[in-house]
Formats: C-alpha cells, structure tokens, sequence
C-alpha cells in the first residue's frame, strides 16, 4: 500500500507516542455524552447554569460537567489556543483547548506533560500537534458560548481514543468519484450529512417494516439462506458447494418455499426480510446480493392483499417524514410526480390494455403467435422485432407501449393473462386470467403479490413444465421441488404472498436513480494493486462468431468497439505497468499490458455456451450482439435486448478475460481466427 507524506507523518507520531508510553488506541471510554444530548441541554438552558463564562473558565479551569468522545473533523490552532470541532453519531460540537489550562490522559495516567522523541510535550502540545483531523479523542470540560455564539467545550482533560493513519478527505469537497464513494462509503458518511441521514433513515424503514407487521400479527422467522433447489424466481443462482454433505447448494434468491411450509406448520402470517442473491448482470435497478421482504398470510385473498399494501406503504412513508408527493423518473430519465398518500389506481390490465390497443389479450394462448402478431399489426401497433417475438413477450410489449405509459401511480397492474404467469393461481371466475399484481410507479415495479397455488397436481405438473425449459438451455427457469412438492401434498392453506425489494422501494423514496446508492457498502471488484506486476497471468480472448458471415469492415469495425468497451470497463485490470523509473530516475513510460486474442466459434450456440461458462467461473466477459450493429441508439438496444429469450440473442463476439489457464481451457477447442 502506498503512503502520502502526510501518511508517514502520521504513522511516525503515532510511534514517537506509543515509545512514551502512551495507549493511542484505546479500549473503551465510559460515561460519554451524546453531542446531540449536550446541545439539547444547552438549548434547555433557561437559568444558564450549563453555560460558563469564558473569563471564569480561563481563570478557575472547568468543573468537567460534560464529557463526549468522537472524530476530529476540523483542528485549527491560534497562539495558545487550540480549536477543533468533534463528531459523534447524533451531532457536531466545537471544542477548545488552552494552554495550561489542560491535561493529556495517557490511558495510564493524567499528566501535564510527556517525553516524546526526545523533548518534553505539555499536554497542551500534544493536543496541538499531535491530535489531528480523523482521529478520535475523548474529552472532559464545561460549556461556553464564543463572541460568534457558537457552543464549544472547554476541554479540561482529553485523551486520545484512536489516531488515524490517512486523512479525511479535504472538508469542502468530499468524495466526489462515485466508484470512491461507494467502496469508501465510510468516509463519505464522514464527511457528508445527507449521506449520512439517508443510512440513518434505511434503519428507519427496515424497523418500521418490523414494526407494522409485527403490529398486524404476523411473526418473523428465519429461511435457510442455503438452498438445495434454485427455484422460485427467473434468475440465475450463485451456486457452492456444501463440503460437509458433498452436494452442490445454492444461495436462496427468494424465501418463498420456507414462507409456504411454515403456513403448512400453523403458522399463518409469516415473514422474512433477508438478502437474497441473483447471478445477474449489474445496472442501476439490479444488485446481485439485495434485500428483500416477503410475507405469506393464510386466507387472505388478493383484495385483502392489495388493501394491506397501500395501507402498509403509507405507513412507512409516515416513519421517513417525507413529502408523500415523490418526484420519480422512469426508465427513459422523463419525471413525475408520484403521491404515495393518494388513493392508489386500480389497473385491470387485460380490460385496459384491450381499452386502449383494442385487442383482448386473455384471448391468446402460447401457441397463438401468429394470431396475435395479426391482431396488433391490424390496430397499427407495429414494432421493431414484432416478427421475432413469442405471445407472451408481445403481450408485455403491447401493455408497454399502448399502458405503461400512462401509469404514474402508485397503481396497482392486477388480472394479468394466464398466458404471462403459467405459475399463478387461474382466477376462479376466468382460467384466463390469474391473480396476481404488482405496483408501478413510473415505469417501475416496486411490489408483487400473488393468490398462491395450493394445488400439488397443477404445482408437479408445472415443475415437470419447468424442467424441459431448463433442458432446452432457459437457465432462468426454476428447478423443480421435491420436497417442498411433499410438503404441498400434505397440505397448505389458501394464502397469499406479497415480496418487495427493499433497495428499489427506499431509492425511490430517497430520489436516488442507482439502488447502489442506497447499499451502504456494495459489492465492488478489488482494487488494483497500481505499481505491482501480477502474480498471475492474465489473459484476453475475443471469439468471432463464423455464423454471423460478417463482411470483413464489420469485424474489423466490431472488435475494435469491442476492444474500446472492455477497456473502458477493465483498464485498471489491463495495464500491468505503465511506467518504470531508470536507476538514475528517469521516468520510461511502458506498454506492458494483455494483448488480444482472436479466435472463432462455428455457430450461435457456441457463442452463448462461452458466454454462459465464461459467467459461471467468474471470468469477465463483453459481449457484442447483432442490436449494436444494427444501432447506435443505446436505448433501442437495451430494448431489443430486453424482449429476446436468452437463445434468441446473435452474439457477433465474445471477449473473455480472466486467468490465464481458465480461459485457456474454456477456448482451447476454437481456432484461431483466419
């Protein structure tokens, strides 16, 4: 790790005190004050008993009524006066520190004064000198007010609790690279409050969510986060491996399973909020690990449901003291005014999807492609990649396009086709449709519920469904269950589930556009160790997609955005050194970085293979698919991508990064390319 100069003044005090004997980090401080509980008994003050008089504490020194203890974040001296403002948990205060006035608590003993390296330190010195910006101190002292007004401490005796080896960042401009942001999160709560309040809320909502469950009877319990079946939700599981059992296990991605065999137990309002965990890509609305809430509630229909929701919701908007009335953008960056505190829309999507596209959409099965596609085209409500599309993908498509739009919420979106969830329990009154809804606002989904399937015929018959998905190559189809299907068997009882993802509801409320900024710490890549060559060999391979018969422009010209792409993404993985310094130290920039391999694939599907296996062991991957060839718009090819199946997507290129014998091994049957 490299040292500022700054640095290595810091770590040489920090021995010079330590050889005089004194604890720099210490253990404990008992008695402390909140900061915000001292400005709260000054506030109260009326017969100014608190507050002292700076002449009377310059000439008699301080009774020690107050003692507090945090994080220097200001320190500025004057002659033979020291200030520095403090940070705790709940607030800020100014201290004051005057010479002769003070004593130092080694953490052995009180002194006035100390050896250090050599020369003789008063106390007052020490606390000048040797107590800087980032470190933590205790003090003891009384209050008194400046000329300006400003409350400050005058610090009778103080006592250092742990001294900082790197400084805090410059006061007046923070953090303000956002990836430092989030791996750094501490300092930015440090030295931002907005950042700091927004963590303080999330603990808030977490605790009210709590709160208004445990209050309308259900009980919380604890799901197995380790799984032996990845089913229950369209997602790619992170999969490990049980050593004790010698068996393939899976992180959970939902609770749902648990949720429904607990109801099987007698138990009939039950929930969890816990982290669940998607092997998925990432982008401002996706983590990979995030938390989610989900709850099952025996004999409540969907109606009932959907009441509690809205009522549940309001509730927690109350808990954050927030306008009700939240600005949000959509997908698209356009924004508008969402009123959590009005009466939330009731939405019938087939009935208004058919209102306003003139189409009955419960209407078509999976096998009625062809009709469907002439019924939208006969209405004038053509799209790009129409032709390529299956029923229930132009359904959500046709619901986006003619729906979605004119949804600002919050509203609940009920009685989707069967068509769109083959999983859901069919409506009672029309097969055609199950019972299910989700809540939009803007464009965003933020809770899902459904009347849950109790039925272990149709549930066996579903899993057997599932099963050929995953066969022909859908690796976010759900595995079959056979121990959840015994539990079903021995009975459940009519219920419904509701889950709602924790990140996404908070960021809309806080305004925040990347649910990132609402995870205190989030999954980063390690930093790169800049200066220091590799211990393992590293390599890039690009495969060529020989199917695709691009004209050779093309594959000059797509490798070369491919090329840009994964360096931008990489470069702090790519360049092993960029310069080294002659023995005379001439500075001689370097190029030693990961050359490009080039090989190709026969065919799409081997594409997809390298594409699916190079994800599985962790490699890193930038894939080039026909939409960026045939757009510039970045837009348009996320939504071209967005309404294809995995299996639909050309992969023109492939480039795998990672170390070198894995992707060796993965690419060792391809040729080279010619």
């Amino acid at each position: 790790m490299d040292y500022s100069k700054e640095s290595q003044d810091r770590m040489k005090k920090i021995q010079d005190l330590k050889d005089a004997g004194v604890i720099v980090y210490a253990n404990n401080f008992q008695g402390k004050i909140d900061i915000a509980d001292i400005r709260s008994r000054s506030d109260n003050d009326t017969e100014g008993g608190f507050i002292r008089d700076i002449e009377n504490l310059m000439a008699g020194g301080a009774i020690m009524e107050f003692k507090t203890a945090g994080r220097i974040i200001t320190h500025k001296s004057h002659g033979k006066l020291t200030f520095a403002k403090l940070r705790d948990s709940s607030w800020d205060i100014q201290i004051c520190f005057m010479r002769d006035l003070v004593k130092f608590d080694t953490g052995r003993e009180l002194i006035e004064s100390i050896e250090i390296a050599g020369e003789e330190k008063s106390a007052y010195k020490v606390a000048e000198k040797f107590s800087q910006v980032g470190d933590y101190i205790a003090v003891k002292g009384d209050l008194f007010e400046t000329k300006h007004g400003e409350l400050t401490i005058f610090v009778s005796e103080f006592q250092l609790m742990s001294k900082a080896v790197r400084p805090l960042p410059e006061k007046w401009h923070g953090i303000k690279d956002e990836e430092a942001i989030q791996r750094q999160r501490y300092l930015d709560m440090v030295m931002t409050d907005e950042t700091y309040e927004k963590f303080q809320k999330r603990s808030v909502f977490l605790k009210s969510i709590r709160k208004y469950l445990d209050d309308n009877g259900f009980t919380e319990i604890d799901c197995p986060v380790l799984d032996n079946a990845a089913s229950w939700a369209a997602a790619q599981p992170f999969t490990t491996h049980h050593n004790a059992l010698d068996i393939d296990v899976y992180l959970r991605i939902c609770d749902e399973i648990p949720l429904k065999k607990a109801t099987a137990g007698r138990f009939e309002k039950v929930y969890e909020m816990s982290k669940v965990f998607r092997n998925e890509g990432i982008d401002p609305s996706h983590l990979q690990e995030f938390t989610m809430l989900e709850f099952q509630a025996a004999y409540w229909t969907l109606e009932q449901n959907m009441d509690f929701a809205e009522g549940f919701a309001k509730y927690l908007v109350q808990q954050l003291w927030i306008d009700p009335k939240v600005p949000v953008k959509d997908k698209s960056g356009d924004e508008k005014i969402v009123d959590f505190g009005a009466k939330w829309e009731r939405v019938n999507y087939s009935e208004a999807v058919k209102e306003a596209s003139g189409i009955d959409v419960a209407n078509f099965s999976e096998t009625d492609e062809d009709k469907l596609r002439k019924a939208i085209k006969k209405k004038w409500h053509e799209w790009e990649w129409l032709d390529h599309q299956a029923t229930a993908t132009m359904i959500d498509y046709l619901y986006k396009k003619v729906l979605r739009p004119n949804i600002v919420g919050p509203a609940f979106i009920y009685n989707y086709p069967r068509t769109m969830q083959p999983l859901a329990r069919w409506s009672d009154s029309d097969p055609k449709i199950v019972e299910q809804y989700q809540v939009v606002v803007n464009g965003w989904e933020i809770m899902k519920c459904y009347s849950e399937l109790i039925d272990p015929l149709i549930q066996k018959s579903n899993f057997a469904a599932q099963s050929d998905a995953l066969e022909r190559g859908d690796e976010e189809a759900t595995a079959g269950d056979d121990d959840y299907l015994l539990a079903m068997e021995h009975g459940f009882p009519p219920q419904s589930g509701f889950g709602m993802g924790i990140e996404r509801i908070f960021a809309i409320l806080m305004q925040e556009e990347n649910l990132r900024e609402v995870v205190m710490f989030p999954m980063m890549k390690p930093l790169w160790n800049e200066g220091k060559i590799s211990g393992k060999t590293q390599l890039v391979v690009a495969v060529l997609n020989k199917e695709s018969k691009l004209e050779k422009w093309q594959e000059l010209n797509t490798i070369g955005h491919l090329s840009a792409s994964f360096a931008a993404r990489e470069w702090k993985h790519l360049l092993v050194k960029d310069d080294v310094k002659t023995s005379d130290g001439i500075v001689v920039p370097m190029d030693m970085q990961h050359a490009i391999m080039i090989k190709q694939a026969e065919n799409n599907a081997d594409m997809q293979a390298i594409f699916q296996n190079a994800q599985k062991e962790g490699l890193q991957t930038v894939p080039f698919t026909r939409e960026m060839l045939d757009s510039s718009d970045d837009k348009l090819v996320v939504q071209r991508i967005e309404e294809k199946a995995f299996s639909d997507v050309e992969y023109l290129w492939v480039l795998v990064f990672g170390e070198k014998k894995q992707v060796e091994r993965l690419t060792k049957e391809l040729h080279l390319y010619s």
